[in-house]
């Protein structure tokens, strides 16, 4: 039996906390960052980073597989809400927190910045699109999700923990780690069975691939539900459960993810002027309402 998921207890100061712990565990080369260096990205004054922590003792002692079956049968049937892409980026934006040090621009600067890169690299529209579309999923909060459901690192459940997931000795507190088949090695997953027949811990890259998983090409889509997938794309963890398929989609997700980290900059990008492009491209790929 599961213990109790506590209330929506939210440790980190803002949202996007928890990716400076990500650009301390690994930093990039400088080819994508724009007004200063990767080693100034989420500088706070306390190196200790306690409230990552508690955040990821949270994460990892209640993101359980039953936690998981339970949040996507209440969320995947996107009932909550059905908007335009820009009203939907309107709805993000109530997330802006003035507590970030890297940027005050809203939720949906902050992507246009993240798009912008890759549009300025010659990237195909689909990974442009992918860049605008990536934090969507961080409308969670908004439906009363607790931060630790929402962002961090993302791990398979239902089968036993990497010690190469961020903080590994948390999970000790979790259900699962001692359950008789989710603590096996394989758990409930045959070995090669594929990363699409595992599931993984709730949060926003899951359920904004759900969302777009019918719009986008499948390599816009491992970028959208794996970014957040460190153990995997960084340390090479779980390659068990991995067929020929991932593999190959590997590179895609590696491509992706400087753009996210690194992308922030105090220059706000012009909306104006920007708008007919992104118009027509969220129409080629998109529907014109999105459900939520």
């Amino acid at each position: 039996m599961n213990k109790k998921t506590p209330p929506a207890v939210n440790p980190l100061a803002n949202l996007d906390e928890w990716e400076e712990d990500v650009l301390l565990r690994y930093p990039d080369p400088e080819s994508i960052t724009t007004s200063k260096s990767t080693e100034e990205y989420r500088n706070y004054d306390d190196p200790k980073r306690d409230t990552v922590k508690e955040f990821y003792r949270l994460n990892h002692t209640y993101q359980t597989y039953d936690f998981v079956q339970e949040k996507r049968n209440g969320f995947l049937k996107f009932d909550k809400r059905e908007m335009t892409v820009w009203d939907a980026f309107d709805f993000l934006n109530q997330l802006v927190d003035d507590s970030d040090p890297d940027t005050d621009l809203s939720q949906l600067q902050h992507l246009l910045q993240t798009s912008e890169a890759i549009r300025a690299d010659g990237h195909p529209d689909w990974m442009i699109l992918t860049g605008l579309m990536h934090d969507m999923g961080k409308v969670l909060c908004l439906f009363g999700e607790p931060q630790w459901a929402v962002v961090g690192d993302t791990f398979p459940v239902g089968c036993a923990y990497s010690d190469k997931v961020v903080y590994p000795e948390y999970f000790s507190a979790n259900p699962d780690f001692s359950h008789p088949v989710y603590s096996s090695t394989n758990g409930v997953y045959e070995p090669g069975c594929g990363l699409r027949n595992v599931t993984m811990s709730w949060g926003h890259d899951e359920y904004v691939y759900q969302m777009l998983k019918d719009h986008i090409p499948q390599e816009g889509l491992y970028m959208l539900r794996y970014h957040s997938f460190y153990a995997w794309h960084r340390e090479n963890a779980y390659d068990h459960l991995l067929d020929d398929h991932d593999r190959s989609m590997l590179k895609w997700v590696k491509l992706f993810n400087p753009y996210d980290l690194y992308s922030k900059s105090p220059e706000p990008p012009d909306w104006k002027k920007l708008r007919p492009f992104y118009e027509d491209l969220a129409a080629k790929y998109l529907p014109a309402k999105l459900k939520f």
